[in-house]
């Protein structure tokens, strides 16, 4: 089995590719796949190379220009010549970022999923532009609309933000619920174009399991026969898994490869605050749910971490593999990059402390169970963020932002965490 730190690509043989091949998707550092095989939209339209490049650098937008507009404009074409020159783009710090602390990044991951597409990239024009719109991979997020409000997140991303937003900042500059193209179907519309070419899509939001997008995509590949030729990947918040007169449970079973990351990062009232507009027993329900109905899907936990659940997301993944809902190995670890105040390295140093010293003290219980190695490294990983830098610079607008979402929401951080007590009254 495949290891998950793995850098060679999978589809393909390495000593298929030439030197300079082998360079880029192995040895340069700044090298992706995804500009040559991906688009990624926000629900307010704008455009990246990947889901995440850093928001501040969108190289265009949904609503203004088409795919075809987008493949081809100055920023996709100035990425691309960055990459075949070794040169680094500031549109890919977070990946930077996470390499340095020892993450398997979304750009290790796109040269292992699509490194048999490399040989395409020596049909790159000199200035950059690549005339096949070649949309493999799938990550257009339809629209905002989302069941939850979760504290790290904010209305470009979550429809139930809004009224808080509202109430708290102002209005925003965009109606409660947005679309990322020129109008409700409009990216559906574009991408569906590209159906007989996709080799993965990746569902996010929003919600994806209560977007009509998600459903229409499904049973349109399951029409043309490719559900067993097409990878599906979710990023969901797991509270949800129907869509009017459709669930999501009767139709993963047609697919031959699926993968669904929930989006959980504590259990019981830790997972109700952070994640609010959550009932932790309808989580439990509904992965008892799918191990009955879907027990060949692959199911892991994506937790993010953050100054919130730094201290627990060992009690929960010991939990779920205790409760049978997950192995040790079906664990992946994310962290809050943005907002910054709430990173989970602007803890003090006295809790950084005990919290390397609860996860070293679990990658040596779950190292025997973890052939992938994917939980490993996420925790080691995390040890590493956590004190690369000390942000308590930070804490004053943690404690801002906590208050003022406490108040509006009848909500008692402190009450659910305690630990973080002592860090308000720094």
């Amino acid at each position: 089995m495949p290891n998950y730190e793995d850098k060679l690509p999978n589809k393909i043989k390495i000593d298929e590719l030439t030197d300079l091949e082998k360079l880029h998707l192995t040895g340069n550092k700044y090298f992706c796949m995804l500009p040559w095989t991906h688009l990624h939209a926000y629900p307010n339209g704008d455009a990246y190379p990947c889901c995440l490049a850093s928001h501040k650098h969108p190289i265009g937008n949904m609503r203004n220009e088409t795919i075809d507009q987008l493949w081809n404009n100055n920023g996709m074409k100035t990425l691309r010549k960055n990459m075949l020159t070794g040169k680094a783009s500031k549109e890919c710090v977070k990946c930077y970022e996470q390499e340095s602390n020892g993450w398997t990044s979304m750009r290790k991951s796109a040269n292992k999923h699509f490194g048999h597409h490399v040989k395409e990239i020596n049909n790159t024009k000199e200035d950059g532009s690549f005339d096949k719109v070649n949309m493999i991979y799938w990550d257009i997020r339809f629209s905002n609309l989302c069941n939850l409000s979760c504290r790290y997140c904010g209305t470009y991303f979550s429809s139930n933000w809004y009224d808080d937003q509202v109430a708290l900042f102002g209005k925003p500059n965009h109606p409660k619920v947005t679309y990322a193209g020129s109008s409700k179907t409009d990216a559906y519309d574009q991408l569906i174009n590209y159906l007989p070419m996709v080799e993965q899509v990746y569902f996010a939001g929003g919600e994806p399991l209560i977007m009509e997008e998600h459903y229409k995509i499904l049973k349109a590949l399951i029409d043309i026969g490719k559900a067993d030729k097409v990878r599906l990947i979710y990023n969901t918040n797991f509270t949800r898994l129907a869509y009017k007169n459709l669930n999501v449970l009767d139709l993963w079973p047609e697919f031959e490869d699926v993968s669904v990351g929930a989006s959980l990062d504590a259990m019981g009232p830790r997972a109700e605050l952070i994640r609010n507009g959550t009932i932790w027993k309808d989580v439990e329900n509904n992965r008892e749910l799918m191990i009955k109905k879907c027990p060949k899907v692959d199911f892991y936990v994506s937790a993010t971490l953050s100054a919130f659940n730094a201290k627990h997301v060992v009690d929960f993944h010991d939990d779920w593999v205790k409760k049978g809902f997950i192995s040790y190995k079906d664990w992946n670890m994310n962290v809050v990059q943005d907002p910054e105040h709430y990173r989970a390295d602007i803890l003090p140093l006295s809790m950084k402390k005990t919290i390397t010293a609860e996860y070293e003290q679990h990658i040596n219980k779950i190292l025997p169970h973890d052939d992938l190695g994917r939980a490993t490294n996420g925790f080691k990983s995390a040890i590493k963020f956590i004190n690369a830098n000390d942000n308590t610079k930070l804490l004053p607008s943690f404690k801002r932002y906590i208050e003022l979402l406490d108040k509006r929401r009848n909500q008692n951080t402190v009450g659910v965490f305690p630990e973080l007590q002592e860090v308000l009254d720094a």
